[in-house]
């Protein structure tokens, strides 16, 4: 038992990565019709965001310490980060040591401008077209970013910790009523569960709850008839690019202390995502989101050396066994509507 709680336990992990990257996409396709091919890299680039934080807030400069000294007896020269100036050594650490969950406040805006000029700039110019276009399209610009990443970072991860007060593991066996040490888990990858939960909920409540959301569920179903009543659905639309590209950033900042950021991260996210979108349905987002957690939970179980050592290879496969099973059973998807994609 307690084996099959830690395995639900990896999957609701990877399946809130995969929740949030499909609802992203998912909002991208049900609102513009585009299949966005870029989304993975938007994934990436929110980690470098968190990266990039970082990066910035260790800044330091050269001071003399009289206290010290180095081999030749002579007074040693230490690195002090400038935000120690700034804010005092003890407020600076705590500030550095957050950089991750302070990233948040960074990745937003940069996100939604991303998004906002790729909508803009590129994905307009394809709404007509075929979704093969479309796909060419992003594709290419998903490898553009991907090197452009590359060459500003390096082809290597870059180790981005999460808050010492999120380190360790917590004994989540004993605080279910099992014996105590059966089921250690990391106290960050519960933190991103919790994460993942608080935006989709927020992306649904927005969507369902405020007038903005209701126009654009309006014009998901029928752009026309929202268009003369008078509501620029365009600019709205190009916001909802704007926040699915915020929703993918802040899954890869949130992820980092998971996976040491690359540069190719967003590609091998890419593919499961779209997967995950197809299973759940083309332009559903309850759809989305609850083919996310429930490939990422049988990615986990396939995963199992008892599995493994009786179907070698399977937790490789088993996510595109499960699509090709669905889509056979049920072509639209688990919670697709009628009509999309079927032209």
């Amino acid at each position: 038992m307690d084996a099959i709680v830690l395995q639900i336990l990896n999957g609701l992990d990877k399946g809130s990565a995969y929740a949030l990257i499909a609802l992203g996409l998912t909002l991208i396709f049900g609102t513009l019709g585009v299949v966005n091919f870029a989304h993975g890299a938007l994934f990436m680039i929110g980690a470098f965001c968190a990266v990039t934080l970082n990066k910035f807030l260790t800044l330091s400069h050269t001071v003399i310490d009289p206290t010290k000294t180095d081999f030749l007896g002579n007074p040693a020269k230490i690195q002090v980060p400038y935000v120690y100036d700034m804010f005092g050594e003890s407020t600076g650490a705590a500030i550095i040591d957050w950089s991750v969950p302070l990233a948040i406040l960074f990745a937003i805006p940069v996100m939604i401008g991303i998004g906002v000029i790729m909508e803009r700039g590129l994905i307009k110019h394809f709404y007509k077209r075929p979704h093969a276009d479309q796909i060419l399209v992003t594709f290419g610009l998903a490898i553009v970013l991907q090197e452009i990443i590359k060459y500003y970072y390096g082809a290597n991860p870059i180790p981005t910790p999460a808050p010492d007060a999120f380190k360790g593991s917590f004994d989540f066996g004993a605080a279910i009523g099992f014996a105590e040490n059966t089921i250690i888990y990391p106290y960050w990858r519960l933190v991103y569960f919790a994460f993942a939960a608080i935006i989709i909920g927020a992306v649904f409540a927005f969507l369902q709850f405020t007038t903005f959301g209701m126009v654009v569920r309006a014009g998901m179903a029928d752009r026309e008839t929202v268009g003369l009543l008078g509501i620029n659905i365009d600019k709205r639309f190009t916001i909802m690019f704007g926040i699915a590209a915020a929703v993918a950033g802040l899954a890869g900042v949130m992820y980092t202390p998971i996976n040491s950021p690359n540069y190719h991260m967003g590609m091998d996210f890419l593919v499961l995502s779209f997967v995950v979108v197809v299973v759940g349905g083309m332009g559903s987002l309850p759809g989305a989101v609850l083919a996310g957690f429930l490939l990422g939970i049988l990615e986990s179980f396939a995963s199992m050396r008892e599995i493994i050592d009786i179907i070698p290879g399977i937790n490789q496969v088993i996510i595109y066994l499960v699509a090709v099973i669905i889509l056979l059973t049920r072509p639209r998807g688990l919670m697709g509507r009628k009509g999309v994609m079927e032209d």
